[in-house]
Order: C-alpha cells, then sequence, then structure tokens
C-alpha cells in the first residue's frame, strides 16, 4: 500500500488524548500518516517519519470525519407546504409523517436510491464519512425490506424502523401493527440491518409497545437505539438504558431520573438540533447531560419533515450557539460521540488503526466551525486514505 504523510498541518484534533491536548488529543503544528486505508501516525510535523508521497495541508485544521449516527435518507416526495405552515405557526405533529409514506410506497426502487446516494453525497461533501440511515417511510412488510435493501447498498449502518408510526393501513388496530413490525415485518427485514429502533413517543408507540418491538429485534440479532424524549417526557430514555441500546436519540424532554439513568448507563444521547431548529421546538440541554458525565452524539436527523439538514457543521453550530456546547464539545460529540453511538472506535478518530477518514477545513482551527456558521468551511474530505472531495 501506498503510505501518504499530510503535513503542515495548523491543528490536528485526533480524538485520542494521549496524542495530545484534552479530550480531543488537539496538537498543533501536526502531521498525519496514512498508511491505505488506515491511520499509521499521528503527531508533531517536526517528527513525521517519512512516506511515499506528501500533501501540504496549507496550514490548515484536520479533524476526524463526521459520523452522522442519525438520519432518515430512503424517502421520496417533498414536504415543504408542512414546513412553511409550521413556520406560520401552525405546531409540529408526527403524523407529517403519512405524506413521505404515500411518496416513498409510490417511487421506484431506482428513485430511492438516486435519493440516498443524492443527500450522501451532500453530506460527504460537508465533511460527514460515516452514515446511519433508517427506513420507516414504507410501514408495509415489501415496501420497509426495500428501504433496508435500498440503503444497504450505501452504508453499513442500517436500521429498522418499521415501528415509526403506526401504519395508516392499521390505523384502527395499532395492536396488529405491533404484531406485524414484530414478526413477518422483522422477519423480512432483518438481514438488511444492523440496527432496530422505534419511535417512542404520544402519537407513535407508547412504552410497552416499544418494549416489545425492541425486544423481537434484539432477539433477531439487532442492537437497538431508540428515539426518545422528542415531543413530551416520556418512558423512552429509561427504556433504551434497560435495554442498554447503544443510543437515546432527541432527548428533548428529561426529567432527572431521566438523566441519571444516561449517566449510570452505556447508552449515548444523541442531540438533533436541525429537529428544533426546524421545528422551533425547545432546545435539548446539552450542558446538563455533558456536567454529569453523560456521553453526548451530535447528528443531522436528516429527514424530509422536522429536519431537513444534512449539514453536520450546521448543527455543530447549533449545538454551540443554543444548546449550550463549547466547540470542542460539539466537534467531539459530532465525531466521537457518533462513533460512541454506533457503537464504533474505528470511525471518528485519527488515532493509530482508525479509518483514515479525515477533513480538511479551510480554517486555522476546529473553532471556526461554530465562529464561522454558515461558510463552507470544507477544503477537502478523506474516507479511507482517498480524497473523495
Amino acid at each position: 500500500m501506498t503510505t501518504t504523510v499530510i503535513t503542515n498541518i495548523s491543528s490536528l484534533v485526533t480524538n485520542d488524548p494521549a496524542l495530545g491536548e484534552g479530550p480531543l488529543g488537539l496538537i498543533e503544528d501536526a502531521a498525519l500518516v496514512l498508511d491505505g486505508e488506515t491511520v499509521a501516525w499521528a503527531g508533531p510535523a517536526a517528527q513525521a517519519p517519512a512516506a511515499d508521497q506528501a500533501v501540504d495541508a496549507a496550514g490548515r485544521a484536520v479533524i476526524p470525519g463526521f459520523v452522522d449516527s442519525h438520519s432518515h435518507l430512503v424517502f421520496a416526495g417533498d414536504r415543504t407546504a408542512e414546513f412553511n405552515a409550521r413556520m406560520s405557526g401552525q405546531p409540529y405533529k408526527a403524523g407529517g409523517i403519512r405524506t413521505t409514506v404515500a411518496a416513498t410506497r409510490a417511487a421506484t426502487d431506482a428513485e430511492l436510491s438516486a435519493n440516498v446516494a443524492r443527500y450522501m453525497w451532500e453530506a460527504m461533501r460537508q465533511g460527514t464519512t460515516t452514515f446511519e440511515t433508517k427506513s420507516g417511510y414504507g410501514l408495509t412488510v415489501e415496501d420497509e425490506a426495500r428501504a433496508l435493501r435500498i440503503a444497504a447498498e450505501h452504508t453499513d449502518e442500517v436500521t429498522y424502523l418499521g415501528a415509526h408510526i403506526v401504519s395508516p393501513d392499521y390505523a384502527d388496530d395499532p395492536a396488529g401493527y405491533v404484531k406485524l413490525v414484530t414478526g413477518e415485518m422483522l422477519d423480512a427485514c432483518a438481514p438488511y440491518a444492523r440496527w432496530v429502533d422505534v419511535f417512542c413517543e404520544k402519537g407513535a408507540f407508547d412504552g410497552d409497545q416499544a418494549r416489545a418491538i425492541l425486544k423481537a429485534g434484539i432477539a433477531k440479532g439487532l442492537q437497538a437505539r431508540v428515539h426518545a424524549n422528542q415531543l413530551s417526557y416520556g418512558p423512552g430514555v429509561q427504556l433504551a438504558v434497560e435495554l442498554d441500546a447503544a443510543s437515546a436519540d432527541h432527548c428533548t424532554h428529561l426529567t432527572n431520573a431521566d438523566i441519571d439513568a444516561l449517566a449510570q448507563g452505556n447508552t449515548v444521547a444523541t442531540l438533533l438540533p436541525g429537529a428544533e431548529f426546524s421545528t422551533r421546538a425547545e432546545w435539548p440541554d446539552a450542558r446538563r447531560l455533558l456536567d454529569v458525565g453523560v456521553t453526548v452524539a451530535l447528528s443531522t436527523d436528516c429527514n424530509p419533515g422536522s429536519s431537513f439538514t444534512s449539514s453536520m457543521p450546521f448543527c455543530i453550530a447549533l449545538a454551540v450557539r443554543d444548546m449550550l456546547m463549547t466547540p470542542d464539545e460539539a466537534v467531539w460529540a459530532a465525531t466521537a460521540g457518533g462513533a460512541a453511538a454506533l457503537r464504533r472506535t474505528d470511525v471518528g478518530r485519527l488515532g493509530v488503526g482508525a479509518r483514515a477518514d479525515l477533513v480538511v477545513l479551510d480554517a486555522p482551527s476546529h473553532v471556526h466551525l461554530a465562529y464561522r456558521p454558515g461558510v463552507p468551511l470544507v477544503a477537502e474530505v478523506w474516507r479511507k486514505g482517498a480524497r473523495t472531495v
């Protein structure tokens, strides 16, 4: 394999405290050596070993590629009218999902796959190198299975979300739909998925239904994650911790007991500020979580209804401005935090042995991601040791 040294890096975020300063493992005047698809060395530029080829970062900052651990990219259609109404004063309701369900069912496989590719490329241009995405806009056995099959063509991080809402076909029989989700639909979907998820919320699935759905997925070999406590207080967060789910996502409405559970468990709190921005909802209290030692991730929640953004830099800026995170905390949450939410150790960092996923910023420091919101600072993106952007 060809080795590459990237030198003249103004500041390098490794997320490895053994390599540099603080939780970010920050190294000033740094270099990074790639050996094929992996990181072989990171440290001060003056100590960099020789390599087959050299790349000059020209005094720019380098960070790990973003890890977006929560998105909904297998969909068709558009919900501009819903967004416009919401911005005109109408409240957000989960039922808008049904609009996307109808459009997704009507779309061809090719159209859905092209949409996934389009939004993943859009995200990669903004620094995202690891993607999770879900089903949830089909809500029939056939449509959920094809959504996951299509998602699996684009990413290894695929989540079965047949329990997004009760299918309109089962509006009068939610128990029957839970039986379908935990039975025939799960059997058809499990071969394509790594994760099982459920929207545990008023208007979707209650705690008992969510527990049954997650346990059925776990029994099939899937790992759990939960849409929890987005629109109201509820059992989702504590259920996620009880079942050792990798993440509880949204975490907008939390009691002290919810926070205690997260602090004592292994479940990551994944915060999705794009959803609050797009629905004018209350911001999650990231400061409250971080101050008691909860592991926090940031993700886009890219979906056509409540958070139609693929930009992790935008979410970082929101987290710093409106969720009271420091720039260091937000960058860590968007990289290493996302990796933790996917229970991955090979991404979200730039230590030895990590996958060589990195972002070169057109700025001298990672702090500029929050300092210069809305500015396209991503100059280069490398994935598995190859420059892709």
